[in-house]
Formats: C-alpha cells, sequence, structure tokens
C-alpha cells in the first residue's frame, strides 16, 4: 500500500514539474562524521565543474541540494533519498560514498524514474539493483584484477589478501584472487576485517607470519586506510621483503601524512592527482583557487566526472529520466583522470587503470602517486560475476 501511494506522489509530482526550468539535483554524501571530507570533496569538485560550465545545460539552471548521510547508513539514505524525491522535488539523484547506502535507494529511484549517479560506492552490484544507477568513479573489480595480473607479470607469485569485511572489500579480494590465481599465482590466506577495526596490528602480523611476496589490502577510504598502511609500515613488512599492493590506501587525501614510509607503495587506480595532462593541471588549479588547500583525489574526479553527466542528461532530456539515461549511456568524454566512456550494459565508466608509486615529487617536495603504468580502457570486470 505504501508503495503505491509513493508511486502516485511521484506521478503526481512529476506531472507538474517535469518540464520545469530549473532542473533539481540531491546530493546524497558525508559533511559530517569521520567520513566528512568525500562530502566536502564531491561539494568542491561540483563548484569547480559550475565554475567552469556556468549553472545551466540546455536551456535549464541546475540547483545542487546537499543532505547529510553521516557514514554508512542505509536507513538514513532512504529517508534522506525520500525527502528529497517528494519535498525538494529533485530531478536526479547523486552522491554514495557507500555500497549499502546506494542499494538502498534502488526501489525510490525504480518508482520514480530518477537517474542516480554513483560517485563512489564501487561493488559491481550495485548497477544490477536498478536501471537508473549511473557510475562515474569504479568497480573494485575494474582495478584489483588487472593489479593482480600486473603483480604476477612483475614476478610476485604468493600473497596474502586481507580486506575490510563488507561488500566492496569481498569484491576486492574475489577479483585479485580470480586474476592473480587464474595466471597461476598463490593466494596463501584471506584475511577478513571488521569494518570497525581501529587496531591493524594482529591482521598485519598475521600477514607477516605467512611470509608472502607481497599483501594485497583493501579498506574503505579515511582513518581505515590511514591506519592500515600506517601499521604496515611500522611492523616492518617492506624490510622483510613484503611488498604492499592496494588500490585508494594511498589516496591524495591521506598521502602526505604518511610520510617517507610511504614511499614504493604500489596500487592500482584510475585517478593519480600527479596525472600527467594539460586537463589534470587546470583542474586541480581551479580547485586549489577556488578552495586554498583542497586536495584532488578520486572523490573529486568521481563527482567533478559525475556532474558532467548530469549536465549532458539536463540538455538532453531536462527531467524525464528515461530519455536523460538513453542519451548518456554510451557517451564519451575527456576527464582530468583520462579518456571516459560509459558501458551501456553496466552503467559504470570503462576508464584507464594506472599502476601508480609513491615517490617525492622533486619539484614539490610532496607526495605523489606517480603513474608507472597504464592498463587502457578498463570495464567493470565484476558484471558478469
Amino acid at each position: 500500500m505504501k508503495s503505491a501511494a509513493l508511486a502516485a506522489a511521484f506521478a503526481q509530482l512529476c506531472a507538474g514539474i517535469c518540464w520545469a526550468d530549473t532542473i533539481k539535483v540531491g546530493v546524497i554524501a558525508e559533511f559530517s562524521g569521520p567520513f566528512a571530507i568525500y562530502g566536502k570533496q564531491y561539494k568542491e569538485a561540483i563548484e569547480v565543474y559550475v565554475a567552469k560550465h556556468g549553472n545551466q545545460a540546455g536551456g535549464h539552471t541546475i540547483e545542487f541540494i546537499y543532505k547529510d548521510v553521516g557514514g554508512a547508513n542505509p536507513d538514513l539514505a532512504k529517508t534522506l533519498a525520500q525527502e528529497l524525491l517528494i519535498r525538494e522535488e529533485v530531478d536526479y539523484l547523486a552522491g554514495f560514498t557507500f555500497t549499502p547506502n546506494a542499494l538502498a535507494v534502488a526501489p525510490l529511484i525504480d518508482q520514480s524514474e530518477t537517474p542516480t549517479v554513483i560517485f563512489n560506492a564501487a561493488t559491481s552490484a550495485i548497477n544490477k539493483g536498478s536501471p537508473y544507477f549511473l557510475r562515474s568513479s569504479y568497480t573494485l573489480w575494474q582495478v584489483s584484477a588487472p593489479l593482480a595480473d600486473w603483480a604476477f607479470d612483475q614476478g610476485i607469485k604468493s600473497v596474502v589478501t586481507a580486506v575490510s569485511d563488507y561488500g566492496p572489500g569481498i569484491d576486492a579480494e574475489k577479483a585479485f584472487k580470480a586474476a592473480f590465481e587464474k595466471k597461476g599465482g598463490k593466494v596463501l590466506d584471506s584475511i577478513r576485517m571488521p569494518v570497525a577495526t581501529t587496531d591493524f596490528t594482529p591482521f598485519i602480523q598475521r600477514v607477516r607470519g605467512q611470509a608472502p611476496e607481497a599483501v594485497f589490502a583493501f579498506l574503505p577510504g579515511g582513518p581505515p586506510t590511514f591506519g592500515f598502511t600506517k601499521t604496515y609500515n611500522e611492523n616492518g613488512l617492506a624490510a622483510a621483503g613484503i611488498r604492499f599492493l592496494g588500490t585508494a590506501e594511498t589516496e591524495e587525501s591521506n598521502l602526505q601524512a604518511l610520510g617517507d614510509a610511504a614511499i614504493g607503495l604500489t596500487t592500482a587506480y584510475h585517478y593519480s592527482g600527479a596525472h600527467d595532462s594539460d586537463l589534470n593541471r587546470e583542474f586541480n588549479k581551479t580547485l586549489t583557487e577556488k578552495f586554498p588547500g583542497a586536495v584532488a583525489n578520486w572523490a573529486s574526479v568521481g563527482a567533478y566526472d559525475g556532474t558532467h553527466l548530469i549536465y549532458e542528461m539536463v540538455k538532453a532530456a531536462a527531467s524525464d529520466g528515461p530519455k536523460a539515461l538513453e542519451a548518456v549511456k554510451a557517451l564519451t568524454w575527456e576527464s582530468p583522470r583520462g579518456p571516459l566512456e560509459m558501458d551501456p550494459e553496466t552503467r559504470t565508466v570503462k576508464q584507464n587503470v594506472y599502476i601508480r608509486e609513491v615517490e617525492r615529487d622533486k619539484d614539490s617536495g610532496l607526495l605523489v602517486n606517480r603513474e608507472k603504468g597504464v592498463i587502457a580502457t578498463v570495464g567493470d570486470l565484476g558484471w558478469t560475476q
């Protein structure tokens, strides 16, 4: 009964606003709590995009409305989405750092036919939850499987995986293990750590006890990634010859705090703040001019490119959700991270995956994720799993 009433409310709402001059975009993200930096970075990147392209698309003014979900809180995410769709009358949704939050809104966007752009949440299965999801970030399969292939080709034949025990961590573990074993490598142990872990010492010691040639890690952004990487360094795994392999663990927001111990850490990822292109330099320049002290990272480009998708949908179809989605399913464009194209089947961007190594930049003196190799045009390799 409630679903029928909600659907009726959506229908009545759309009848009055589908061709409104102002297109509203609701952004559900973290603006408080331990992950508040990501909401801040989303908002900054949106404003950088607006500074370059204006606040209009297709003759419509675009207005962004921000809601704070605080962290991984699917019930609150669903409540905020309902408020945005019914009370605020938004035409698009965006944001979503965490997988459970994205999955929680799937029934709502199906009923309202609202295109929803995921700025981060990286579990492959999310986009199967609703045909109205589009992802401007990446998936764990997309970066973890290429890293496994690269590691084996570099002569690494034994690995321990250590991941946070939730959807994205399990995705990363499965992706790395499947690709590594397919090449002939051996996974000696698969460690799953509670998401709330703050003391990583027991897990790091377990890794060391297995004496692998490398450890592959995945943790959620923010304090956990910093804590794990710091513990890896403090417990002498590098000195013991156990190489660090990861994805976002050396992301730019935490990188300087890791200090010289981070030098040499290897990650595979879809963006580096040090990416060598004119567009990325322009992006970083505008970001730091508008927001002194801001640091470009995965959150920044996820939101920047997600905003581009929204603008292109508005240009093509205003607030007609189904038409807007069709208009961008095969869109191609150049991003600060490199060339992008939407995959019409998975609705996740195909993009370059960069093999990155932390080093100290000789000009700025700052630590950077220097790109050492590239696997071109990688899609969501987990879609068929």
